[in-house]
């Protein structure tokens, strides 16, 4: 991508609404959704391929998701550019994926700049998602990823919010959250995350500085380290890439 990004950017489109500037540009074979005055990057897609993972902590949560053996439903708590989703419709055996986007603009730009394909298997909801979590289906695998373009927004760090999102689990499923990571490479919010989860968890750090945690439905599930390699090293040649390098940096709850 470094060489795109010497290339000239095309603004695509710039909406405002409630809570600020969200812009689509184009830099070369990529593009790209910023949030807020300060473009802050959201998402980047590879215009040639939407549900190509540009970035590691995309992967990290796709590699997450193949902790399920075989997941049927998941449920998307924030939508960005789709890229995710659509890798995660695309690669994993769904029949049934709900999407809730805070900002009505986000799933109409996605749609229209940023390949974002009508599924029949997606239902897209707009709203705040702990205001509409209740009234979600329960799934097999739920993506925590709630960014603004000042960080993480508050649920990250909201106990029952995140208690909820674990009960709506399927037995089996799996809770993927993409949280912010501090200066020492743990999770923001720690001390509050090995409280709620009984420090039965696992983590992923990313070169973007995140760290992608891997909550189960219950104490009793355990991570089937082999299956998920296995499952990994299977998915590769339809990726394009490998996820073994994410797999050698996971590790249990810190």
């Amino acid at each position: 991508m470094a060489d795109d990004q010497l290339q000239e950017e095309r603004l695509l489109a710039e909406v405002r609404d409630a809570f600020g500037v969200i812009r689509v540009v184009e830099v070369g074979d990529y593009r790209f959704l910023e949030f807020g005055e300060e473009a802050i990057e959201q998402s980047c897609v590879f215009t040639a391929d939407p549900c190509w993972l540009e970035y590691d902590y995309t992967r990290a949560m796709l590699l997450a998701a193949l902790a399920h053996p075989r997941p049927e439903s998941a449920l998307f708590l924030g939508l960005g550019a789709g890229t995710l989703t659509q890798a995660c419709l695309k690669f994993l055996p769904l029949e049934d994926v709900e999407c809730i986007e805070l900002r009505p603009e986000v799933p109409r730009l996605a749609m229209e700049f940023l390949g974002l394909n009508d599924d029949p298997r997606l239902t897209l909801r707009v709203g705040d998602a702990v205001e509409l979590l209740p009234s979600a289906e329960r799934a097999d695998l739920i993506f925590v990823d709630l960014y603004t373009d000042s960080g993480p927004g508050a649920a990250h760090l909201a106990w029952s919010f995140l208690e909820a999102c674990q009960r709506k689990l399927e037995p089996g499923g799996w809770l993927v959250i993409n949280q912010w990571g501090t200066d020492c490479g743990k999770p923001l919010g720690a001390a509050l995350l090995r409280g709620l989860f009984h420090r039965h968890y696992w983590e992923i750090p990313v070169k973007e500085g995140n760290v992608i945690l891997l909550v189960p439905a219950e104490l009793e599930q355990a991570l089937d380290l082999a299956g998920l390699a296995a499952r990994a090293d299977a998915l590769a040649p339809r990726l394009g890439y490998s996820l073994q390098p994410l797999l050698e940096v996971l590790r249990p709850a810190s």
